[in-house]
């Protein structure tokens, strides 16, 4: 019977040293410097380790540390895991301090279930990097303000610069005055007017051959371009509104046309026509049709234009009297 309470006994101690073991933390506190400046700064850090399942209650500071070490930054608290399976958590605190002299920061409790771990203490010399003139004690004034000296040769400089900018923009004025008063700006449409009639048509019919659109499976495209070159042609030529005209109204005011010059009254009429069925009754036109209303473009631009020998002089006159 006494063997067995021994037994039991013995078996409840290394339960209970077996759990308060298991129950144990570690603290470490450490500075990242042991010697600072006044005025600079240093990381103080307190490190705990413990059981995931643990709470531990851990000073927190606010303003300053005992020790004479101010804060610079609120707290930062860090949570980690080591390998063998204990939680570390660690405070990180940014001080400083404004005195000449040798610190000492005490230990801090951290407590577990009412055992306490005291985190160990720690110094730090504080030293005053300038030399202070403590024999006198009178109390220098403030230095006069140093006038520099006046700086002629940038003002020089300066006036000159300026100078130079003023001349510059006149001689570009003066240039941009010219330029543009003996060359003036054109558009598209007042060179066209400047050229003859026939001219302008012949170069957009040129243009239309070298497209070849309709080879291009674009048929009403190009017969829409070809009796737009056309109208045009003949509103500057005959002096009809063609452009608002239907093929028919533009053929009935060409009457007279028909009377003097038939082959090409009935070239415009192929033209129109033609194109009339392409565009709105999706004719398939073959391509010796496509080819012809090209030729009788040609034909009717060249059988009705009317030829004017303008001088170059006359010319720029004329362009400088439509601006």
């Amino acid at each position: 019977m006494r063997k067995t309470l021994l037994f039991l006994f013995f078996l409840i101690t290394s339960f209970a040293n077996t759990s308060l073991f298991a129950q144990k933390i570690t603290v470490n506190a450490k500075l990242d410097s042991t010697v600072m400046w006044i005025g600079s700064q240093a990381n103080l850090t307190f490190q705990v380790s413990q059981q995931p399942n643990q709470r531990v209650l851990m000073p927190i500071f606010v303003d300053s540390i005992m020790g004479g070490l101010e804060l610079v930054e609120p707290v930062k608290i860090d949570t980690s895991k080591s390998q063998d399976g204990h939680l570390l958590i660690t405070q990180h605190y940014l001080v400083t301090a404004f005195k000449d002299s040798l610190l000492y920061i005490p230990s801090f409790p951290f407590v577990l279930n009412g055992d306490t771990v005291w985190s160990k203490s720690l110094s730090l010399k504080v030293v005053q990097p300038f030399k202070v003139d403590t024999a006198s004690k009178s109390i220098a004034d403030i230095k006069p303000i140093l006038t520099p000296k006046f700086d002629w040769a940038g003002l020089f400089i300066s006036i000159l610069l300026v100078l130079l900018s003023l001349i510059l923009l006149a001689l570009l004025y003066y240039v941009l005055k010219k330029y543009f008063k003996k060359k003036p700006v054109l558009t598209e449409n007042e060179i066209k007017l400047l050229q003859p009639a026939h001219v302008v048509a012949l170069n957009l019919l040129d243009k239309i051959k070298q497209e070849k659109k309709w080879q291009q499976g674009r048929e009403k495209d190009y017969h829409t371009e070809l009796t737009d070159v056309i109208r045009e042609y003949i509103e500057r030529i005959f002096n009809i509104t063609s452009m608002e005209m239907t093929s028919e109204e533009i053929l009935d005011h060409l009457k007279s046309l028909r009377m003097e010059q038939k082959s090409t009254y009935l070239s415009l009429k192929q033209i129109l026509q033609l194109a009339d069925l392409v565009k709105f009754a999706k004719w398939n036109a073959t391509p010796d049709e496509h080819e012809l209303s090209l030729l009788n473009a040609y034909l009717f631009v060249n059988q009705t234009k009317i030829e004017e020998v303008v001088s170059l002089d006359e010319l720029k006159k004329e362009e400088v009297n439509e601006l």
